[in-house]
């Protein structure tokens, strides 16, 4: 039993490492008030996203696909296009939590007038003007 766990654990492990990953941005996302943490929440999901799809990608024994001195079969290459593609999907995260931060930094007026940036107490206030 323990070495059936093993073996799942050794081929699969990464996926559920992954998965795990994502639901605690997801379960941060929805628990979190702040929307500091929120934010931070969704670049850990963001993060399971580019993971699984890199590790989607890999194939064991594989190598890259570069002008080699001896000649390789086609099926020993590793696919190149989900990696780049999450090349493209970190450049478009990195422009997400910068728009993010910039809109937390609004927060801060935000914070000025309210005294708060939890959701539910500014929600609460407004909802009382």
């Amino acid at each position: 039993m323990l070495t059936t766990v093993n073996a799942f654990l050794a081929a699969k492990g990464i996926y559920l490492l992954t998965f795990i990953l994502f639901s605690l941005g997801t379960a941060g996302m929805i628990v979190c008030n702040n929307y500091m943490k929120k934010l931070i929440c969704m670049n850990i999901m963001q993060v399971a996203v580019i993971f699984f799809f890199l590790c989607l990608g890999q194939k064991n024994g594989g190598t890259f696909p570069v002008a080699l001195s001896e000649a390789v079969r086609a099926e020993e290459y590793i696919n190149p296009l989900p990696h780049g593609l999450m090349l493209t999907a970190i450049v478009v995260s990195l422009g997400t939590t910068g728009v993010g931060l910039s809109l937390l930094l609004r927060l801060l007026r935000i914070r000025e007038k309210y005294g708060t940036v939890e959701e539910d107490e500014i929600i609460r206030r407004e909802q009382k003007i």
